[in-house]
């Protein structure tokens, strides 16, 4: 197999290495200082180490079970294969509707699967994803419970009467109760995609002023730009959704550099115009890269864990097909959505430090369903309440089937959670909170942590054994040594 090269790579050289310049420690520090600023967040602070890197520290006293951080996400998209079971907004990830049309939509959506194949469609037309299985971002263990075709097998549901689920949907058919359970309405797309709702007009505009109003395949796109992000979706949802991420940074890259730009000419922001006007616009760009390259590290192909079933003697070849299908996959982006001022941003290499990003740094994204709560406080009346609704419900839920609810998932960046580094013995986790309802990262203290103290968090199951650890971080970079690891080191 040929290596793919990319022209722009050549091209654009000394922009792309000034972009994937490490930033100083004046640059980091100055930036997650404005970030925390902006953010109101007095509890913590990032510092630069000269050993270990970034690192978040303690600014107070914390105890055990305090929320150390709500992390407000750079970039985030919800799994293609999730958007059947759940209907979220596109921007904060928060249920959206009404519980009726969260369970209607599904059964709706799961039925006209069903009709249509009798598998899970996704990835099925890529050679790649049969040969190397799923190459997500998320963690594997998690990809196999729950990438899957739908959330249990057509023959333990029971199909509803006719008319039931279009009565679900279109509010005509109200579950007892279900008003305890309230959600945001739905807000459609800006530009009219169908893709994209949310659960109010300040999150659309939000996402659209971020990234989406590039992304967006509605009737305000042009034609040809509508078309080459179709294509450049389909081969995203058949391969590897991680290229959404990647593509919304890419996005929010140019859309910020616009924005400084415009900023500059109509003088609301000073900036060094001394230069020619090439000088200038790469200032502007790497001005508006900042928040990636707080992040990135390591190519994908370079950083991505090689999957068990792959033999240690076929690596060279499988790093190869993931660089060829990054590859298609930004010729394809490039296609749609290019920008001649923002051009290196479009090489192979950006491309791959960007997605590198998502593979090391990032963080599940899991919002919890109000489904599971609706029917659990059905279960949970007192007769004759119980016996009433459950005439109403129990179809539905068998319906449903075993796994009646899922939750939301996907990946994101979080800019603050990716500088907290791992000990197998950490002091705080990532958790949700029951009253956690939308997509940011929630840091939750795990034992008493001292003003000044490193806040940690473990990147893999600190329960396992020492070799096993040790294997799983190696995909990280690295060998810990904090004080378990020492300990237990044979």
């Amino acid at each position: 197999m040929e290596e793919p090269i990319c022209p722009i790579d050549s091209s654009c050289q000394t922009q792309i290495s000034a972009l994937l310049s490490p930033p100083s420690t004046l640059q980091l520090q100055e930036y997650y200082n404005t970030l925390l600023s902006a953010r109101h967040c007095s509890s913590i602070t990032v510092k630069q180490d000269a050993n270990f890197g970034k690192g978040v520290f303690a600014a107070m006293d914390f105890s055990d079970g305090d929320l150390v951080l709500r992390d407000q996400m750079l970039v985030g998209s919800q799994h293609s294969f999730n958007k059947i079971d759940c209907f979220v907004c596109s921007f904060c990830f928060r249920f959206i509707g009404s519980i009726e049309l969260q369970i209607g939509r599904r059964l709706y959506l799961q039925g006209l699967r069903d009709s249509e194949s009798h598998g899970c469609d996704v990835g099925s037309s890529s050679s790649l994803s049969k040969n190397f299985h799923e190459m997500d971002s998320s963690s594997e263990d998690e990809d196999q419970g729950t990438h899957q075709c739908g959330s249990g097998s057509s023959k333990d549901k029971i199909p509803l009467p006719e008319g039931v689920v279009e009565s679900l949907m279109n509010g005509q058919l109200n579950l007892p109760f279900s008003k305890e359970f309230s959600l945001p309405p739905v807000v459609p797309c800006l530009g009219g995609c169908g893709e994209a709702y949310y659960c109010s007009t300040s999150c659309a505009e939000a996402d659209w002023e971020s990234s989406h109003s590039l992304l967006c395949t509605g009737e305000r796109s042009d034609p040809a730009h509508r078309e080459a992000l179709l294509k450049f979706n389909k081969h995203a949802n058949e391969t590897n959704d991680i290229f959404i991420l990647a593509a919304k940074a890419i996005s929010s890259t140019i859309l910020r550099y616009r924005k400084l730009k415009a900023n500059c000419h109509e003088g609301k922001m000073k900036y060094d115009t001394s230069g020619d006007s090439n000088s200038y616009n790469a200032s502007l760009l790497l001005e508006a890269w900042r928040p990636i390259s707080m992040g990135h590290k390591r190519r994908w192909w370079d950083c991505v864990a090689l999957p068990d079933d792959i033999d240690s003697s076929d690596e060279d070849s499988f790093r190869m097909q993931i660089k060829e299908l990054a590859f298609k996959s930004l010729q394809l982006l490039k296609k749609a959505i290019f920008d001649k001022e923002c051009e290196p941003l479009f090489s192979l290499d950006i491309y791959g430090h960007i997605i590198g990003m998502f593979e090391q740094n990032n963080l599940d994204l899991v919002v919890a369903s109000p489904v599971e709560d609706y029917f659990l406080y059905i279960d949970d009346l007192k007769n004759p309440d119980k016996e009433e609704a459950e005439k109403i419900t129990q179809p539905i839920l068998d319906a449903l089937g075993e796994d009646y609810s899922v939750c939301c998932q996907g990946t994101a960046f979080f800019p603050l959670q990716s500088c907290m580094n791992h000990s197998c013995s950490p002091n705080a986790k990532a958790f949700k909170r029951d009253e956690d309802r939308d997509g940011q990262a929630t840091i939750i203290a795990v034992r008493p942590i001292r003003k000044g103290e490193e806040i940690t968090i473990s990147y893999v199951d600190e329960d396992l054994p020492f070799e096993e650890r040790q294997a799983s971080l190696a995909d990280y970079g690295f060998r810990c040594r904090c004080p378990k690891c020492i300990e237990e080191e044979p």
